[in-house]
């Protein structure tokens, strides 16, 4: 324990006798959790939308107002022809075209099918796909309206309509940033947990100090638990003034038990911090340590869950993303902070982290090279 206790000791001195270290690991990650939930929107709005009117009724122009009162679309540009409207498209200058045909409101008057033309810019798919979408239910509805007026002005009967009541479950509003916030923090949290953790041990060979603690009595296990602890503490740190910015500045507060997430987020770090120092061994210069943490912290990113869902994804990439630690954070997050989920609920999340935890650190404690055991 005394040579546990030095080990600390000397972990707690570097770190806080280096100003910029402390500022990685606090002061940036709060500002990044201020600023990405607020740029990373899954809400498309701003949709520039050009126009083909051949008609130019005064049911066009209500039709053209209905859709750009919706708020989701911007009308760039609107003309006769098409051609026009095109050239803009293949210069990326409008996300949708919209053609209305000759006779549009006449035809309408008298029961008949009429047909509309979308055109999409398609090069950003989900833009796309959410334009043409919200496009379409504005077009339905519509449709409904000029239904129902034409059968009760020709003296039918009006169809029965179903009424549907929605409910939104764990987010009912349907706020974006509660959704992005919880998976934002997991990101984060395993940034610095494994950026910090796979210089330090590289930074010990660097400055020659290695050497001294390699001929000492220190054992192996020892070693790889002072490098552990001190970033394990400052992870919890990280992660409660996570917590503390989404209840203050977005208003999220945890529907389920706090100390389930925390013993969760701890034998999390213990993982993060494992597979950090395993890289540490492996390297010998800072410069090899952060290339290879950035290579892990990427697809941890890109196939955690938090941008693309899971399900989307094809049968490899899924895999790929069921052996990525992040993945379970963050479900573990999403399911505590916004449903409620208990212990109970987590059980397999637990094993998995836990798994993951023991394993790195064994790697890490087995890779170590000491000169003196």
């Amino acid at each position: 324990m005394r040579r546990l206790r030095f080990l600390l000791e000397k972990e707690f001195r570097q770190i806080f006798r280096n100003k910029i270290i402390l500022a990685m690991i606090v002061v940036i990650p709060t500002i990044q959790l201020i600023i990405l939930p607020l740029a990373a929107n899954y809400e498309v709005s701003n949709i520039q939308l050009a126009i083909v009117n051949h008609d130019h009724s005064q049911a066009t122009t209500q039709f053209i107002q209905k859709i750009l009162s919706s708020g989701y679309f911007k009308l760039k540009a609107s003309s006769d022809s098409y051609d026009k409207m095109f050239h803009l498209l293949s210069k990326d200058q409008i996300d949708l075209i919209l053609e209305i045909p000759n006779d549009f409101d006449k035809h309408l008057q008298r029961g008949e099918a009429q047909k509309l033309l979308i055109a999409v810019h398609a090069i950003n798919g989900v833009k796309a796909n959410l334009g043409a979408s919200y496009l379409n239910e504005i077009i339905k509805d519509y449709s409904s309206q000029i239904n129902l007026e034409f059968l009760e002005k020709n003296g039918g009967r009006s169809p029965q309509v179903l009424q549907i009541s929605t409910s939104f479950w764990y987010n009912p509003l349907m706020k974006y940033k509660y959704f992005m916030v919880p998976g934002i923090l997991a990101i984060l949290v395993t940034m610095v947990g494994s950026y910090m953790s796979a210089l330090n041990i590289v930074k010990e060979k660097e400055a020659g100090t290695i050497e001294q603690i390699n001929v000492s009595s220190i054992r192996k296990y020892q070693f790889i638990l002072g490098k552990l602890i001190p970033f394990w503490i400052l992870g919890i740190m990280v992660f409660s003034i996570g917590l503390l910015v989404s209840r203050i500045i977005y208003g999220i507060v945890p529907q389920g038990n706090l100390p389930t997430l925390y013993l969760f987020i701890a034998i999390y770090l213990v993982a993060v911090l494992g597979l950090g120092l395993l890289i540490s061994t492996f390297c010998d210069t800072q410069q090899q340590a952060m290339f290879i943490a950035f290579f892990f912290v990427m697809i941890f990113i890109l196939l955690g869950g938090l941008f693309t869902p899971i399900d989307s994804m094809p049968e490899w990439a899924q895999f790929i993303a069921y052996a990525n630690p992040v993945t379970y954070l963050i479900e573990v997050m999403r399911m505590v902070v916004l449903k409620g989920s208990g212990f109970a609920d987590l059980k397999r999340h637990f094993l998995i982290v836990g798994a993951y935890a023991i394993g790195f650190n064994v790697l890490a404690v087995l890779n170590y090279r000491k000169t003196i055991n």
